[in-house]
């Protein structure tokens, strides 16, 4: 059996294959392992920032490394190490039982998450920024908690990834913990609730796996997408949310997208989740990212110039995961230079990291909703008025008009040669539809995510 450092080397080994020179030396650098316990490795990482940004990046990548290394590796977890030889356990992402194994005094209860309800007490309402981008979601989550099994059952929450979904449904579970005596919660992904159904068909425990799910007063489960092709395991959510809803027990959902469009999703499902509430989380806006810039570099004691939070607000374009990861890139780069980097200084190191925005054509547009709405693509092209066709038509007219600014000739000469006053007419009457009809602005919602 090889010792920790030797282990720790040859999974480095592997680890440096697979990644740029300037990442391995940022992040790798001055990790070691400080022990193993039960298939569990505790990894030592110089300060906070490098143990968020290894357990978010790179956390199953450096898994997979040291199960390659050692087969019997089951777990990984982090360990900050003090200047004065101390180490500081992880304790947002352990559980009660992997604290006392590194022989660490566990500090107040509520850190650790806990493994009958699975929350994590990070994601409370408190430390959840709202904007334009999540206000309604934020409302509706709420107004849950004020009238728990009545208001908004179910509440399904749908929007990319890395937005704020996971963190928003777990605040409701963890205000119900601490305020609603006697709830019992339980948060669960649809993969794990797939996988513990099937385990208990395998083990003839069917029984077992409905009374476990049954007892909840509040049952919050995440990326239920997942579920597509698992018939099975969708009949028995079926059955288990009649039970809940039956008698008044709470019901959270969130995905990464509508319900309607979860493909091999069960109509009777779809319907279940559309007698609540669903309501979308959008990708936040420039005012709304500069907010949640300064409270995560609140968080982390880092206060630099307004014109450096204002920059990187204006650079990353993409989620709240894509600006947290590159404010802690900053926040590290700062604390090792023992200075605030300029601006100069930050372009050249988010240059390699801030997604680049994706650039669109009018022939993507006109496939994506082409594909959307299920029809040929050249038809939109086509002078005719069928009606399967002319609503794509006229939502692709809108968003180049809308999203893009493309002027109202260009529009219709890319369009087949159409009259300017037809791109008018057709954009006016998207833009009149959005007020009166939720479902069309969810379907150009979803459209406008998939470009």
């Amino acid at each position: 059996m090889l010792d920790n450092k030797q282990l720790w080397e040859n999974a480095l080994a592997e680890i440096e294959l697979s990644v740029s020179k300037a990442n391995f030396s940022t992040w790798f650098k001055n990790t070691h392992i400080v022990r193993r316990d039960a298939g569990t490795i505790f990894l030592g990482v110089p300060n906070e920032f490098v143990k968020d940004w290894l357990y978010n990046k790179y956390h199953k990548f450096i898994l997979k490394a040291l199960r390659g290394v050692e087969e019997g590796t089951r777990s990984l977890e982090y360990v900050v190490h003090k200047n004065d030889g101390k180490t500081e356990v992880n304790i947002s992402f352990i559980t009660k039982e992997s604290a006392e194994l590194v022989g660490v005094p566990l500090p107040l209860s509520d850190l650790y998450i806990d493994k009958e309800d699975n929350l994590n007490p990070r994601y409370v309402f408190g430390s959840f920024i709202v904007g334009p981008f999540n206000e309604l979601a934020h409302a509706a989550a709420q107004a849950v908690i004020k009238k728990l099994g009545s208001a908004y059952n179910p509440l399904f929450i749908y929007g990319d990834t890395g937005l704020g979904k996971t963190h928003l449904i777990q605040a409701i579970g963890n205000h119900v913990k601490k305020t609603g005596a006697g709830k019992k919660i339980h948060y669960v992904t649809s993969e794990k609730f797939s996988i513990d159904y099937i385990n208990s068909v395998q083990a003839n425990k069917v029984n077992m796996f409905k009374e476990k799910y049954r007892k909840y007063d509040i049952l919050i489960m995440d990326d239920i997408q997942f579920l597509s092709n698992k018939e099975k395991t969708q009949e028995e959510l079926f059955h288990l949310f009649n039970t809940l809803y039956d008698n008044n027990k709470q019901i959270v959902f969130s995905s990464d997208r509508h319900p309607a469009y979860i493909q091999d999703l069960e109509d009777r499902l779809k319907s279940r989740f559309g007698a609540g509430m669903i309501v979308d989380i959008q990708t936040p806006d420039y005012e709304s990212r500069l907010a949640i810039l300064r409270s995560k570099a609140g968080v982390n004691n880092f206060s630099p110039p307004n014109e450096i939070l204002e920059y990187l607000a204006s650079v990353v374009q993409g989620n709240i995961r894509d600006l947290e990861g590159v404010l802690n890139v900053v926040v590290c780069q700062s604390q090792l230079k023992n200075r605030y980097l300029n601006v100069g200084e930050i372009k050249s190191l988010i240059k390699n990291t801030a997604k680049p925005r994706k650039s669109v054509s009018v022939k993507d547009v006109i496939k994506t909703v082409a594909e959307f709405y299920n029809i040929e693509e050249g038809s939109i092209y086509e002078k005719t008025r069928r009606k399967e066709v002319v609503k794509p038509r006229q939502v692709v007219m809108y968003i180049l008009r809308e999203d893009f600014n493309i002027s109202f000739p260009s529009i219709g000469q890319k369009l087949g040669g159409r009259d300017h006053t037809t791109v008018i007419h057709s954009c006016e009457k998207i833009r009149n539809d959005l007020k009166k009809d939720n479902f069309l602005l969810q379907e150009i919602d979803q459209i406008r995510a998939v470009l």
